[in-house]
């Protein structure tokens, strides 16, 4: 789009149907904040892998009233025209985000002009706890507003199916093709307020009752751990210490610092539970007050976060990769004890996410899915399998797990309840869940994992990322530490070809713009750009065999500078 054109849309902004306020901070992007004026204006917001992400302000390519309405309007002209039910109904929920609870009630507003019920969460609540609701209240839909754990001046809006899943293709481009036939003066502003019943109380205990009935087994004593629980400012401290009490895990701990509600997020750098630097508030507190595990979740409460005591008494971050082998194991082996495996169960995982995984699967003769990044196509493979196959539980690489399917989407709460089950049942076995986790390896091989990405920001960004994923395909790299390249997996032709002999085979899964090489000593690259932020993402997978948990530390460091070498391989 040239810079006429971004003219045009944007002078659009600056008279009716925009209100006022939204008229005078365009008028001054057009006169004065040209740079801003492109961002805001240059394209549409889209739906990505975890919904629809952005900045909050005014303009096509941000988070706003308009663009949130006309989303909302085009979803509600679509569940009048595909629902069958007498009483259409919608649930709404919010983190604690700048305008989240505003947003929230302008949709709910907008579902209700539209003659939709909406079930509007009364307080801000944990994402999972949407993806519940929708089933338990049995409505059409369900719509979060949050932006996870991206920085405080984003927020995002995620639409859920009526079976608690996010949405996917078809059905996506069927809802996005709506939304693109409103004109902003057609959205409907004026609720019905007889259509909006708050939600609370009711809703909270019986997702609490259904989680600690899928995150906890038979741990002999749950009070024989310290739990330390950071919620990073976010949603969890609202269900997490409920949940760890009603379980019986008494020795639990808050990091006081970080469990109100802030919307700056001022106590970290980032709400992310994957970046170190979000845990040194709590590591400090950790060794401070001897906790066994730390669980930290981000702001909407659907990624969790563990850490660890080594055999040395040291405090260690696990990474979502040995977390999720971790639960994967821990449930196959809990479903195992019941005498529930027959065959017909399945566990899920993403492309970019360990392949340890498969191994820790076909030990126990239980099949591995593996799907795009992101939980709703993990919701997809339990949608398909109804009905032949039960779903015991699934992850991916970035820190999300969900525990069986009365959560279709991750949830940190359950997944928190599970390992802190794990780590309890461990220490009244003489172990630990770190020394489970050495047990796991020396089974199946050490896999390490690791993760790197370049922030490159707005419309000059895309265009770095988009020619550095060209680049790519054209050019593609013919080794990684000196072991050549034998196959590459292109997921947006559908292509995986064999380098060794030529061959190619079709990739079985939806299109999405990823690369994936893999070398002759197993190492496994992987390359996207970030569905839900202006980065491209480098995934990084190796593995050895070891004998002896005893030599892990020198079998790790082995794999971290083979990790370092491609890395410099790539110059990252």
């Amino acid at each position: 789009m040239n810079q006429q054109d971004i003219l045009k849309k944007a002078s659009a902004w600056t008279q009716a149907p925009f209100d006022e306020e939204t008229r005078k901070e365009v008028t001054e992007m057009i006169q004065n904040q040209p740079k801003e004026l492109v961002d805001s204006f240059y394209k549409n917001l889209e739906f990505g892998t975890g919904g629809m992400r952005g900045i909050m302000g005014p303009g096509t390519n941000r988070i706003n009233k308009y663009t949130l309405g006309r989303n909302t309007q085009g979803l509600a002209n679509y569940i009048n025209r595909v629902s069958n039910k007498k009483e259409k109904s919608v649930a709404v929920n919010y983190d604690v985000r700048h305008n989240s609870q505003k947003f929230a009630k302008i949709v709910a507003d907008v579902l209700s002009a539209n003659g939709i019920k909406v079930y509007l969460f009364s307080q801000y609540r944990p994402t999972p706890e949407l993806s519940f609701a929708v089933r338990y209240l049995g409505t059409d839909a369900g719509i979060v507003l949050t932006a996870s754990h991206n920085p405080p001046e984003y927020n995002g809006y995620k639409v859920y199916w009526s079976d608690g899943a996010q949405i996917v293709p078809p059905q996506d481009q069927e809802i996005v093709e709506e939304i693109n036939k409103v004109k902003f003066e057609e959205i409907k502003f004026t609720p019905n307020e007889s259509l909006i019943t708050y939600v609370g109380k009711e809703l909270d205990d019986a997702f609490l009752t259904a989680s600690i009935a899928h995150g906890t087994f038979d741990a002999p004593d749950r009070s024989n751990i310290k739990i330390l629980f950071t919620s990073l400012h976010g949603t969890s401290i609202t269900l997490m210490p409920e949940a760890m009490k009603r379980a019986g895990f008494s020795d639990f701990h808050i990091v006081e610092e970080q469990m109100y509600p802030d919307p700056e997020f001022s106590t970290v750098k980032s709400p992310n539970p994957e970046e170190p630097e979000a845990f040194t508030i709590a590591l400090k507190k950790a060794d401070e007050i001897g906790a066994d595990i730390i669980l930290a979740t981000d702001p909407d409460s659907d990624r969790i976060a563990v850490a660890v005591r080594e055999p040395d008494g040291k405090m260690r971050l696990l990474n979502g990769n040995q977390t999720m082998s971790m639960m994967d194991a821990f449930l196959i082996r809990k479903w195992k004890e019941q005498g529930k495996l027959d065959g017909k169960e399945f566990i899920g995982s993403t492309i970019v996410s360990t392949d340890l995984i498969k191994k820790i699967g076909a030990a126990d003769k239980v099949d591995v899915k593996v799907g795009l990044t992101g939980f709703k196509w993990i919701a997809k493979m339990i949608r398909e399998a109804e009905g032949k196959q039960k779903f015991i539980g699934g992850g991916e690489e970035s820190f999300g797990f969900m525990v069986g399917d009365f959560v279709r989407d991750k949830d940190a709460i359950t997944s928190g309840l599970l390992a802190a089950e794990i780590a309890s049942e461990a220490k009244s076995n003489n172990s630990s869940f770190f020394e489970e986790l050495l047990k796991l390896y020396t089974k199946h091989e050490f896999y390490k994992e690791d993760l790197e990405y370049l922030i490159k920001k707005g419309i000059e960004g895309q265009d770095i990322i988009k020619k550095m994923m060209i680049e790519f395909r054209e050019n593609p790299p013919k080794s990684f530490d000196g072991s050549p390249v034998v196959r590459i997996e292109d997921y947006l032709t559908s292509k995986a070809k064999n380098l060794t002999n030529g061959t190619e085979e079709i990739l079985k899964v939806e299109p999405s713009n990823v690369l994936i090489f893999y070398t002759e000593d197993n190492s496994k690259i992987a390359v996207r750009p970030s569905g839900t932020e202006p980065k491209i993402k480098f995934y990084f997978s190796v593995h050895k065999p070891i004998d002896n948990i005893k030599n892990y530390k020198a079998i790790e460091k082995d794999l971290d500078n083979k990790i370092s070498r491609i890395k410099k391989d790539l110059k990252l």
